[in-house]
């Protein structure tokens, strides 16, 4: 079930469609379709300390293993890297004066957050991603959890 093999995680082109716009709640539709943020420190998968795989809320592809999450107290779940290279896609943002890179799931194309150079070793990279943009699979239960 939690494999580094890329082949396992290719999905048939229905499934990289996101989830319809009624099953997700009103936050989730903001961020993850209108490319919102959600409050700091109010993410359900922001102190989340378990093993295991964080997905797309929207298509659950495989997005982040725990191993590569870190505590920046910057309020958002921060990663160091994605899954794999084929995880996300890139996108510059100009929005609200600043100058940022985006980033969203390359399967169905939901904003998750943005990547800043100001990360630790070994990429250097923090993957600053909104909670309610992901679910979250517990290695050792199997437990899903919605951020």
């Amino acid at each position: 079930m939690f494999t580094n093999d890329k082949e396992s995680f290719l999905m048939t082109e229905k499934e990289h469609k996101p989830i319809k716009s009624n099953k997700l709640n009103e936050m989730q539709h903001h961020v993850t379709q209108e490319a919102g943020t959600e409050p700091p420190f109010s993410g359900k998968l922001l102190h989340n300390q378990r093993e295991g795989i964080y997905y797309c809320l929207c298509c659950q592809a495989p997005l982040f293993l725990s191993q590569t999450k870190f505590d920046t107290g910057c309020g958002w779940p921060s990663f160091y890297q994605p899954i794999d290279d084929q995880a996300v896609t890139y996108i510059d943002d100009f929005s609200h004066g600043m100058q940022r890179i985006e980033v969203r799931c390359r399967h169905c194309n939901a904003h998750l957050g943005h990547v800043f150079a100001d990360g630790p070793q070994p990429t250097g990279q923090r993957y600053c991603i909104n909670s309610v943009a992901l679910s979250f699979t517990d290695q050792q239960s199997g437990e899903v959890t919605e951020g």
